[in-house]
């Protein structure tokens, strides 16, 4: 099979890494055809990671290089989001009516578009014109289910033999959060709550994401911070005790994929998360980690992990063993399977000049 990814991000972003590039190391092991073009590159999420602004130039080279690897892609096409942030269907479609294509989301990235009348309908007729799609999480198949039936679910997934290396946890009791700088926001917007633990119990948060958000650290609560990478986070999860993954609770977190808590379970941690969205799907709540909304729930969490070794070690083994069902191992054929039937489905889009399939 020939097949093009055209991802957001190069394999340093996380969506695309962990739903295209490690799909497409193993097509290709496979026999297949797969090319990559990302649009963005590590110069752009160096600077959005260290909250910096990419020049204009910049951008303008991203879109110059996308247009050329649209015009040269060849076979079907499996694309995360859409082709050019920011522009138009009648764009994408234009460069879309030779292909056949099937999208990838993770997130609810309709959100960024509202309010801007120009875009605001555009992933709604990608979606509508696609043979295929496939979604990180059951919000996301309900929203994709009413523009067209050809969808499955594919959460987020990872390679749970990456951290299973033996490793002694840290000597603090270590809470882990892994993410984005960009999303680091979310445990600033949970700040009372994690003051609200340290006051009662004795942990470390450690942040793998940017050394320097130390410049936003929570104030009361003893924090240790480290920079991403993709060498370590298995061992820096491994080393810790318990994943959390605070949440608030909105239309774009309701669209979020629960890759943390799929990463803290192959680390073999117990979670806390916000009862938001893909979370409650994933967390057996009082088996591989629990649900908490209020300070006192958050609190009562931890508290029944810290002072109980028999419930910690229980809810460890627990999280270890759910963590196959969200293996690169069990859901690659799914993946493979659907994106050669997703392509079967509909031949060569016929687009009217509206821009919507003819049925």
């Amino acid at each position: 099979m020939k097949l093009t990814m055209f991802t957001m991000y190069c394999s340093l972003g996380a969506s695309s890494r962990y739903r295209y590039y490690m799909y497409a190391e193993r097509m290709r092991d496979g026999g297949d055809e797969v090319d990559i073009f990302n649009f963005f590159d590590q110069y752009y999420l160096r600077c959005l990671y260290r909250g910096e602004k990419v020049g204009f130039g910049n951008i303008l080279k991203y879109y110059r290089q996308r247009f050329k690897d649209i015009s040269r892609a060849q076979g079907k096409l499996l694309i995360e989001y859409e082709l050019f942030p920011y522009l138009p269907w009648l764009i994408e479609r234009f460069f879309l009516k030779k292909h056949e294509y099937v999208l990838n989301f993770d997130d609810n990235v309709w959100e960024k578009y509202k309010g801007k009348p120009l875009l605001a309908g555009k992933y709604d007729a990608l979606v509508r014109n696609a043979s295929g799609v496939i979604v990180a999480n059951d919000f996301l198949y309900k929203k994709v289910r009413l523009l067209n039936e050809n969808v499955i679910k594919i959460p987020t997934v990872v390679d749970p033999e990456l951290y299973k290396t033996p490793k002694e946890k840290f000597d603090k009791f270590t809470l882990a959060w892994i993410g984005t700088p960009v999303t680091y926001m979310y445990l600033e917007k949970h700040a009372e709550i994690l003051r609200g633990m340290a006051e009662k119990y004795d942990f470390e948060l450690l942040v793998v994401a940017r050394k320097s958000l130390e410049d936003r650290r929570i104030e009361g609560v003893e924090m240790r911070f480290e920079n991403w990478s993709q060498e370590r986070e298995g061992e820096l999860l491994a080393r810790s005790h318990v994943g959390i993954m605070p949440l608030t609770d909105d239309d774009f977190s309701q669209g979020k994929s629960a890759f943390k808590l799929i990463q803290y379970a192959a680390a073999g941690l117990p979670v806390i998360a916000s009862s938001v969205g893909e979370n409650c799907n994933v967390v057996e709540d009082g088996k591989t980690g629990f649900l908490a909304d209020s300070p006192e729930a958050w609190s009562e969490a931890l508290g029944k992990l810290i002072n109980n070794a028999g419930v910690y070690s229980a809810m460890a083994e627990n999280a270890r063993a759910a963590s196959c069902n969200y293996s690169i191992q069990k859901y690659y054929p799914v993946f493979r399977d659907f994106i050669y039937k997703g392509f079967l489905v509909l031949v060569a889009p016929c687009l009217d000049e509206t821009g919507d399939m003819k049925r």
